[in-house]
């Protein structure tokens, strides 16, 4: 498949925090990436990469086969931020009216607007929208000009799970039409939803690079459940949580778990393993990154 955006060996300093080492990624058509990492592993430095918004330390980073840098070529894109800010005194229409402006080929408004559930929000100043409108706003925008390849920075931030859903609806359906998708999200679920392809980031560096199912299966985080009044401390547990009278742990090694939690001699029902989830093999990947720190 044609290579639409490329890093090749790309580093980026902001004096001594270096944000980006030395990272080589290659987004192709068609595809729909979900970008995951802890906050600072260098996820919004990298879209900031491949959209000119800022130059590589050292390193080449390519866009449509030329430079981000070049504005005719950035005209290709859609872009939205983490943080965004839209002038309050202007309309919702009238916003998408100035952004499509800017492009030779773009959406018609009502089109735009239906794809993303802001039709009956086209009269309303954006000083007046709630949170969650505003970013919704935002992430249609970057569809605007018909763009081949869109970033979407934490695009549900703030959303409730209805818009959330609209919103997931929007991007399908670009995505669908042959368009191609690289998203960052702190909602583990969203990129199980969206993505086929699942790019790990920690400290700077690509830690993983396949499809969602082989992220679960490269890992051996196990989610070990069980009926308990309490546990002690218990070897490799990376995350536990207690609903609904249960007691489930995340850990890279159940048959040690579960040795140990039979020699503490606390009484115990109901034990169940199973595989993990993304946001477990996510957990997992970090947490072994950290260690070899």
């Amino acid at each position: 498949m044609t290579v639409l955006a490329r890093a090749i060996e790309a580093t980026r300093q902001y004096g001594d925090v270096l944000a980006l080492d030395r990272v080589s990624l290659d987004i192709r058509a068609g595809e729909l990436v979900g970008l995951l990492g802890p906050n600072g592993a260098g996820k919004s430095t990298l879209i900031n990469l491949f959209a000119g918004l800022r130059r590589p330390t050292s390193g080449v980073v390519e866009l449509f086969g030329g430079s981000p840098l070049d504005p005719a070529i950035r005209r290709g894109i859609g872009v939205t931020p983490q943080e965004t800010g839209l002038p309050e005194s202007f309309r919702v229409g009238e916003i998408v009216d100035f952004v499509s402006a800017h492009f030779p080929e773009p959406v018609g408004r009502a089109e735009l607007l239906a794809r993303f559930g802001l039709s009956d929000l086209v009269k309303r100043q954006i000083g007046g929208l709630s949170g969650g409108q505003r970013r919704r706003l935002a992430v249609a925008l970057a569809f605007a000009g018909r763009p081949r390849l869109v970033f979407l920075d934490e695009p549900t931030t703030g959303l409730d799970v209805e818009a959330r859903r609209a919103l997931w609806d929007g991007i399908k359906a670009f995505h669908e039409d042959g368009g191609t998708v690289l998203l960052t999200s702190h909602y583990l679920e969203e990129i199980e939803a969206l993505a086929q392809r699942v790019v790990v980031v920690g400290n700077g560096r690509v830690l993983v690079d396949d499809t969602v199912p082989a992220v679960r299966g490269m890992v051996s985080a196990r989610r070990v459940s069980l009926v308990a009044e309490d546990l002690p401390e218990l070897p490799g547990v990376l995350g536990s949580e207690r609903a609904d009278g249960r007691i489930d742990l995340v850990t890279t090694d159940p048959d040690r778990l579960v040795v140990e939690l039979v020699r503490s001699r606390v009484p115990f029902s109901g034990l169940e393993i199973r595989p993990a989830t993304l946001e477990e093999a996510f957990l997992a990947i970090t947490s072994k990154e950290s260690a070899n720190v």
